[in-house]
């Protein structure tokens, strides 16, 4: 049995204190690790199947192709499709390969095509040691961005074939394969082969390159887009385009020989004098490797004759390979977005004096507690909130774009085709330095001055910003409350940002905090009562504090049916200092003093009078407390404590804060300060007695 999720999620936030999830040290999709699964086949003198994505119709998925087509389909080695497989044969390029007839990915094989023209950026992606020659068994690996760590991922070399031929991506030399098996290796990322159908070009390049992604919007490009696009094709950037989808999901060609609804390749940009103009143009290929554009500085175009021969002679080329040249006029009037991926953002302005860094922050928004919705919403303020100190040279300029916000949300499903993207934004408030999460007053009373155009189903959404020195808040946010996903927020700056999660320590206090006063004759007579129903050694077990608790001291207050018995067991557990499994007259009148002063903050911060806490109101309690809980704690505390209306019962109030209380107390008896160490034996004695 795996070990439960919050013990992943700990192991997986060390790994990345210590490097793992970086692509030198990648992570590895289902524990898969290439070198072990290498070795074992080697020594064992066989070829690997990969049981994680088998070569079955369950790797093809439902819904792309007939099941009388699935039927027929065949997992064939490439030794078994090509007399003389290679992995790579004679370089890398974007005219290797073409599109399959039965899967519409045309968007991720435009990112190949992409890919093929920044050799640094395709090694990380594709190793290209690989070989069916030396130490070959049936096994290859990729490497893809996922969401904000590199992960290694690996497959068998079975790929799926109608009568001997490849049904998918193909090369178009028989024996070159690496096409193929990337392809393969994405589709097992994505869940399935069906998986891959439909996209933008801008995801698979996000993952073949974990760095920046700008999107710019042809229908209002901006005044220097050539010049960006030119400042790109020189940095190690994948550009991607696509154009307007017609009337029907078919990719319908137009008559000037461009593809509806179709992913393209931005292959290069130039400048060219023709009759005493400049010219800027832009290349482009059709991933499909066949199917070009008709018009002005096309293949067939007179446009050629007027440039130099030296133009003539490096840009045009006859032949339908799916490459062709276009003005940026027509570009933008033809083709709805452009995507530039990157390693960072240094394309964006050109100034190489400037090394822009990188700010991560993880976070999730819950339903109650942390989905707060947008500023249209009275709980925008509950919403994740990242502190940010800009403090840069480069900010001295009030014209100069310093800062680039990225927000990606992270998918909740395995298959790529079940995630349903939420609406998503960002806003971006300036205020004076405050260390705690700022209460809804604070929003009520300052507008943002920055934030995101439109809230988008995308998985990312992003803006790239002027902002002053100061210190700015970010607020990322679903367009509507109650929304659950986790997301990735990055912010690039032109030098180092001082920033974290804000949302640590809460110190918004809508109520008054409840004083505890100790009363010496309330003691006593709680004392007397204990004497009572105590037995013959002067103890109570779980079961009569069970009666004691449900029939006594909070009868009338429980509405659903009261304590548990394994309840009051943990309770007995956390509170018994002499380890009897029972307690005794002082710790009986210490947890009824807890137990009613909880009770009374639970029927204070009940403001809606329901006999349960809504988890805004859990958050009031919190603080009425004492309690610092941050905005992750406060989340797992819903969802283990809360029931599935989204409400919380007195019982279950009483149980959480008692437990949190006690958690708190033991970690400051063991702790030098900062941090816990355990034997084996003392980590057992405790958790599996508290």
């Amino acid at each position: 049995m795996p070990p439960p999720g919050v013990c992943l999620n700990i192991i997986e936030a060390r790994h990345k204190q210590e490097g793992y999830g970086t692509i030198d040290n990648p992570g590895r999709i289902f524990n898969q690790d290439y070198q072990e699964l290498k070795e074992y086949c080697l020594r064992r003198g066989v070829n690997y199947i990969d049981d994680m994505f088998p070569p079955d119709a369950s790797s093809i998925g439902e819904g792309t192709l007939k099941p009388s087509d699935v039927a027929r389909i065949v997992w064939l080695r490439p030794d078994k499709i090509s007399p003389n497989p290679t992995f790579v044969l004679d370089g890398i390029s974007r005219f290797d390969f073409g599109q399959g007839n039965f899967l519409g990915n045309c968007w991720f094989l435009a990112s190949i095509g992409a890919l093929t023209f920044q050799n640094d950026v395709l090694e990380q992606v594709v190793p290209l040691e690989q070989t069916f020659d030396k130490n070959y068994c049936g096994l290859f690996h990729f490497r893809f961005w996922r969401f904000g760590k590199w992960v290694d991922v690996v497959i068998d070399d079975k790929l799926p074939t109608i009568n001997g031929r490849l049904i998918f991506v193909h090369s178009k030399d028989p024996n070159e394969f690496w096409p193929a098996l990337l392809e393969k290796a994405y589709a097992k990322v994505c869940g399935s082969y069906t998986d891959m159908n439909a996209g933008t070009p801008a995801e698979a390049m996000m993952d073949f390159t974990g760095g920046v992604h700008v999107s710019v919007q042809l229908s209002n490009p901006p005044p220097n887009l050539w010049q960006l696009m030119y400042r790109a094709g020189k940095s190690k950037t994948l550009m991607g385009c696509g154009t307007l989808q017609g009337n029907t999901p078919t990719n319908t060609v137009l008559p000037n020989g461009l593809v509806q609804g179709h992913a393209y390749t931005v292959t290069g940009v130039k400048q060219v004098m023709s009759r005493g103009k400049l010219v800027s143009l832009v290349r482009l290929w059709n991933p499909w490797g066949h199917g070009e554009w008709n018009g002005d500085w096309s293949d067939q175009s007179t446009l050629w004759q007027t440039v130099s021969a030296e133009d003539r002679e490096i840009c045009h080329t006859l032949g339908d390979d799916g490459e062709f040249w276009m003005t940026t006029e027509d570009f933008c009037k033809y083709y709805v977005d452009l995507d530039i991926c990157g390693l960072s953002p240094d394309f964006l302005d050109g100034n190489s004096t400037a090394h822009w860094k990188t700010s991560v922050y993880e976070g999730r928004w819950v339903a109650g507690t942390t989905a707060g919705g947008c500023t249209n919403n009275s709980s925008f303020w509950t919403n994740p909130q990242y502190r940010v100190k800009v403090n840069s040279q480069y900010s001295d300029n009030h014209t100069e774009k310093n800062t680039l916000i990225s927000l990606i949300q992270k998918p909740d499903k395995r298959n790529r085709r079940l995630v349903q993207n939420l609406h998503i934004g960002f806003y971006v408030f300036e205020y004076k330095e405050q260390k705690w999460k700022l209460p809804a007053t604070f929003f009520n009373t300052h507008k943002p001055v920055a934030q995101t155009k439109l809230f988008m189903n995308a998985r990312e959404v992003m803006e790239f910003l002027m902002l002053k020195p100061g210190d700015y808040l970010i607020v990322p946010s679903t367009y509507s409350p109650n929304e659950m996903a986790s997301f990735l927020l990055t912010i690039y700056s032109k030098e180092e940002t001082h920033g974290y999660d804000n949302s640590g320590d809460h110190r918004n206090d809508p109520v008054q905090k409840l004083s505890r006063v100790k009363d010496t004759k309330v003691d006593e007579n709680r004392r007397n009562f204990f004497r009572e129903h105590s037995d013959k050694f002067d103890e109570v077990d779980a079961e009569q504090l069970q009666r004691l608790l449900n029939e006594n001291i909070l009868k009338g207050d429980l509405k659903s049916g009261g304590f548990s018995i394994d309840v009051c067991r943990s309770m007995v557990a956390l509170m018994d200092t002499s380890i009897t499994g029972k307690l005794n007259s002082d710790e009986f009148v210490r947890l009824w003093r807890k137990v009613i002063t909880y009770k009374d903050i639970f029927f204070k911060t009940d403001v809606s009078r329901t006999g349960t806490l809504s988890l805004s109101e859990l958050r009031n309690a919190f603080t009425v407390a004492g309690l610092k809980i941050s905005d992750d704690m406060l989340n797992l505390m819903a969802l283990r404590y809360g029931a599935s209306s989204g409400h919380m019962t007195l019982e279950s109030f009483i149980s959480l804060v008692l437990r949190l209380d006690c958690m708190y107390k033991i970690f400051k008896q063991l702790c030098d300060g900062r941090s816990i160490t355990l034997k084996e034996s003392e980590w057992m004695y405790i958790s599996m007695y508290t």
